[in-house]
């Protein structure tokens, strides 16, 4: 039997696994880790299967302890330096902590969420068949705090196969996304807007969503009203103000803003990576309808 006894969570240490799907019905969103990706590469590197929890640490300076029997861990997503017990071990790749010893995640070099993952996976109780914290519904696991003791999970027969995945480095520059357009892209003067814009992340943007400020979109019908439509994950929302608002993986099931296009699912791990300040470019991945007067 292992346990991480928590030390250190920094800004924001959460356990995620991928989600709870099949519920927006019942008003409860996916969820789930921003960065699948990153999640899966490192349940990949530990042998676990893709549904096991891992540790979601936003902006690195956290610590946890090794209590009970070894642990296999491996670190992915942004390069935080990961160490144990001071030694530091390569971000995307496999390494052992022994009872007493502290993994510990530095601030990154670029990107902003690490993705810590235990063989046998953080076994927390699942709220609705997810070990998933949603920051918006507060439903699941609440955010990790110094003290906690998280139970290590039963593993599978499966060993690890790699000793070090090859992953392309985060990048820090502008990040460049392909947008989808519509279903809303109609209801603004100029939706093109969107793509010419050298957008900007503010600092108030989180899981549920991310805000970009640049040359505004204006509506092309200011004083109607749009009733409230599902919401997904990576709709490009647009308010009264003109910025758009990018939804997240905790975003919330409806929206009456209207959705000048969404981002491409191969696209949408790339921004739970991206810093505030950094810049965005968005392009159409087809050409867009014109607008019919």
């Amino acid at each position: 039997m292992s346990t991480l006894e928590i030390l250190k969570t920094g800004p924001l240490a959460l356990v995620e696994d991928l989600g709870r799907p099949g519920l927006a019905h019942m008003g409860v969103t996916q969820s789930g880790a921003a960065d699948r990706r990153s999640h899966t590469l490192a349940n990949r590197l530990v042998a676990n299967p893709n549904d096991r929890a891992t540790i979601e640490v936003t902006f690195g300076g956290f610590s946890a302890r090794v209590r009970g029997d070894d642990v296999a861990i491996a670190v992915t997503g942004a390069d935080a330096d990961p160490s144990v017990n001071g030694v530091p071990f390569g971000t995307n790749s496999i390494q052992y902590a022994h009872d007493g010893q502290v993994i510990s995640l530095g601030s990154p070099h670029s990107g902003l969420r690490s993705y810590l993952a235990v063989r046998g996976g953080i076994d927390v109780a699942p709220v609705l068949g997810s070990r998933s914290y949603d920051v918006m519904s507060a439903i699941g696991p609440q955010p990790l705090q110094a003290g906690d003791v998280l139970q290590v999970g039963d593993h599978t027969d499966d060993f690890p196969e790699l000793d070090q995945a090859p992953v392309a480095a985060i990048e820090d520059d502008v990040l460049e996304l392909m947008v989808v357009p519509g279903p809303r892209d109609d209801w603004f003067v100029d939706p093109d807007i969107l793509i010419r814009t050298n957008w900007q992340v503010t600092n108030r943007s989180d899981r549920v969503g991310m805000r970009l400020i640049g040359m505004p979109l204006e509506y092309r019908w200011p004083d109607r009203q749009l009733p409230s439509e599902g919401a997904t994950r990576g709709a490009i929302q647009v308010p009264p103000n003109g910025f758009p608002v990018i939804l997240g993986p905790d975003h919330p099931v409806t929206g009456g803003y209207p959705v000048i296009g969404v981002v491409a699912d191969a696209d949408i791990d790339k921004i739970a990576q991206i810093r505030p300040g950094q810049h965005v470019r968005l392009h159409w991945s087809r050409p867009r309808r014109p607008n019919v007067n």
